[in-house]
């Protein structure tokens, strides 16, 4: 039976970019055959290392009762559990001299959740009839923001300039000359490092971007989740930072327990309260599994170490491989960049003059057994809608084992060359 939905219903529950490309990819993942190679999500790597901590963790509050029954079977307040929320703001306030407390904490179920509530709080239709929107100084940016909104034109989004860095190599820049701050602008909002690009801000971008932000007296968001100072997937310098105008968000998630849907807001008391309120009305408390099995390396400081040490270390190893492998494979054979790699999961591959979208483009590549995110989606809130630029490019993860990441460019490269003409 059809039943007539309301205004805000059609709008987050119609489908959006993020969602037919996750029901896409599950689609992929049940029915794939042993070629498949799913170079798409942004699922993180099974780190040996890294996996056992958690086993240990489980193992150990398995054998404790108290612990178990925590675990299972009592509610967290909405902010977080208590001893957790002390964890991480004594772990910030002491790594880096934040002025913060547990009043400044609180969780979320997950970091997506964290992003709807803070822009559905910040943005939207205000109490005298004005609208206000989120802006995103740099675009493209992570898809997953893109269908947030309860207000259909809740972003706006500014071109990025580009800088060509290297041989077949570029990186994105904001273009501050054209950041535009009006009267309906809510907040600013960056990822760092970005989702899909794998650009880091600079510590004077982030600088600039606070300072525009504190003089006109709106937030900045700054999203880390794959960066600093947990899980630390960032391989340049970057400095971390906050002050009460700064909303940081970090998860568990590329730690290696995105099953956990654990995420974490740093922001002023007001923020916090207002974020825990939405956490109470939409689902009474937040999943405590995350909480439970990395409290004791957040009191240690351990959780630190492993991201410096362990999971740095491996996917700039991974990154270097599959850049390596992107330069032997693709060659001169046409026209190509990669957005130079600083952090993150992803290559992000630019080619100029493809004759068809990268929506046509990923088709043809999903018939051949290769999955990859088209690059269109991650430019939303951008009314350049004739830039040539928007449908040229690919987002792929080298998550996966080297093997796989090869065979997914080798296959890349072969549907590349069949369009455009040799260089």
């Amino acid at each position: 039976m059809t039943y007539p939905f309301s205004k805000i219903g059609r709008l987050i529950a119609s489908g959006s970019g993020i969602g037919d490309l996750m029901d896409d990819l599950g689609h992929a993942l049940a029915n794939a055959g042993p070629n498949m190679k799913m170079l798409g999500g942004g699922q993180p790597a099974q780190i040996p290392e890294i996996n056992e901590i958690w086993r240990q963790r489980l193992a150990e509050i398995s054998a404790d009762k108290e612990s178990a029954t925590r675990l299972l079977s009592i509610y967290d307040p909405p902010q977080g559990n208590p001893a957790f929320v002390a964890a991480v703001a004594k772990l910030l306030k002491d790594s880096f001299g934040w002025d913060l407390g547990p009043e400044n904490i609180c969780l979320t179920s997950g970091g997506q959740t964290a992003f709807f509530y803070l822009f559905n709080l910040l943005a939207g239709e205000m109490p005298d009839g004005s609208k206000r929107k989120i802006v995103f100084p740099l675009v493209p940016e992570y898809i997953g923001y893109a269908a947030q909104g309860l207000d259909s034109s809740l972003f706006r989004s500014v071109r990025p300039t580009i800088e060509h860095t290297a041989d077949h190599e570029f990186k994105y820049h904001i273009d501050f000359e054209n950041l535009d701050i009006d009267p309906d602008t809510a907040a600013l909002c960056v990822s760092r490092p970005t989702n899909p690009t794998g650009n880091v801000l600079s510590d004077s971008e982030i600088s600039r971007l606070s300072g525009i932000a504190k003089e006109n007296g709106i937030p900045l968001i700054i999203d880390n989740a794959y960066g600093a100072p947990f899980p630390g997937i960032i391989f340049t310098e970057a400095t971390p930072v906050w002050d009460d105008h700064i909303i940081l968000t970090l998860s568990l998630s590329k730690l290696g327990l995105p099953g956990t849907r654990t995420g974490i807001v740093v922001g002023s008391p007001e923020i916090i309260k207002a974020l825990s309120s939405m956490t109470a009305i939409t689902g009474l408390a937040n999943p405590s599994i995350g909480q439970q099995i990395t409290r004791p390396i957040i009191e240690s400081g351990e959780i630190l170490r492993i991201s410096k040490e362990v999971i740095r270390p491996f996917y700039e190893e991974k990154s270097k491989i599959a850049q390596a492998a992107a330069r032997e494979i693709f060659g001169e054979r046409f026209p190509w960049h990669m957005h130079r790699s600083e952090g993150a999961l992803f290559l992000w591959l630019w080619f100029p003059g493809l004759p068809i979208p990268s929506s046509v483009l990923y088709e043809r590549l999903k018939k051949r057994e290769v999955l990859v995110i088209p690059g269109h989606h991650f430019f939303f809130g951008c009314n350049d809608q004739d830039w040539p630029h928007r449908d040229e490019c690919i987002r792929v993860s080298f998550a996966m084992d080297e093997q796989t990441v090869r065979d997914g460019l080798t296959i890349i490269a072969e549907e590349v060359a069949k369009l455009t003409p040799p260089t």
